[in-house]
């Protein structure tokens, strides 16, 4: 095992320990610390101006551990993360996720040892592919789960308008959703309808919408609720014109998609042809692609090809993502 790696995992254990004895030791301080915070609250509620604004929901726990959720909360990115794991749909906290990032990049790195004896640099390239794996996974369900939306947006609405327009009020339409039509666009709209029936103004409640699904479409649907709820108007035409402006939308982007099929296609060859190349080359005649993966320069060779590779992907996806 190289030195480096061997100092890396004592530290990684003496780390893990240090932290665990301290969590143990603030996990015995924690219900009465938190009794007393509630205590604090509450004493100090009649104190607040009239125009201060509570929130409305309990803030989620980044972890199960006190001392690590206290830690968590001061780093913006990891409050970031644990929006992206909302996002995603998935209920996993944010220091779950960390950990399970880290667990990766150590198994990544123990398999790249047990199979092939490569240099420190090839390790490290390995841990740190995959501590970004778990990530991976959660963008692109986060990415899927934004296109569900999209394409179920525009049947809410309608369901919205004709609500209206048969004579109920904003917020029972808002509850219809929740109940017919199919997901995310239910949870979303249920959390919605439940923050303004438990005492949010509804502007608030919009803008937390916006917040969980940053999409375009919702963007436009809030602001017209808004300023409808401001200046008046017919809501129903309202959102029978915005129903009919995202699914023309949806229609230029799929021409989008047919003329960009060809690029599509090209990124799927470039990307997929080295991998299947080495591992034919691997089957058949061994001894020519072993130096690839036992010489040092073939190592270098290997990560500049895997760089070269990312590089490529990114620049494609670039040229045949178009915005509409």
């Amino acid at each position: 095992m190289p030195a480096t790696l061997l100092a890396f995992l004592v530290f990684l254990v003496v780390a893990l320990a240090t932290f665990a004895l301290g969590s143990f030791l603030d996990e015995r301080s924690a219900r009465a610390r938190l009794m007393k915070e509630r205590l604090a609250v509450v004493q100090k509620a009649p104190e607040r101006a009239p125009e201060e604004e509570l929130a409305l929901l309990r803030d989620e726990q980044l972890s199960q551990i006190p001392a690590l959720d206290s830690l968590l909360r001061r780093s913006e990115r990891v409050s970031a993360i644990q929006k992206t794991l909302a996002q995603a749909g998935m209920k996993l906290r944010a220091g779950n996720f960390l950990a399970l990032c880290v667990a990766s990049g150590i198994v990544a790195a123990f398999l790249v040892i047990a199979f092939t004896r490569t240099n420190p640099a090839v390790i490290w390239f390995a841990m740190m592919i995959g501590f970004v794996l778990p990530y991976s996974y959660v963008s692109y369900r986060r990415n899927k789960r934004f296109e569900k939306f999209e394409e179920l947006f525009p049947e809410a609405i309608d369901t919205l308008a004709r609500a209206v327009r048969a004579g109920h009020a904003f917020t029972t339409a808002l509850e219809m959703i929740s109940n017919e039509v199919a997901e995310p666009v239910c949870s979303e709209f249920r959390k919605l309808y439940e923050e303004q029936k438990f005492g949010m103004p509804v502007r608030d409640a919009l803008l937390n919408l916006t917040e969980r699904m940053p999409l375009v479409d919702v963007k436009f649907f809030v602001t017209a609720v808004m300023l409808q709820r401001e200046t008046g108007g017919n809501l129903a035409e309202i959102l029978d014109n915005l129903s009919y402006v995202i699914r023309e939308r949806f229609k230029i982007q799929r021409q989008v998609r047919v003329y960009t099929a060809q690029g599509r296609l090209t990124m799927a060859l470039l990307m997929g042809m080295p991998p299947i190349i080495v591992t034919v080359m691997l089957v058949l005649n061994p001894a020519f692609i072993q130096p690839l993966f036992a010489d040092p320069i073939g190592h270098t060779l290997l990560v500049a090809g895997i760089a070269l590779q990312t590089i490529g992907y990114f620049v494609i996806r670039k040229i045949i993502k178009i915005q509409v």
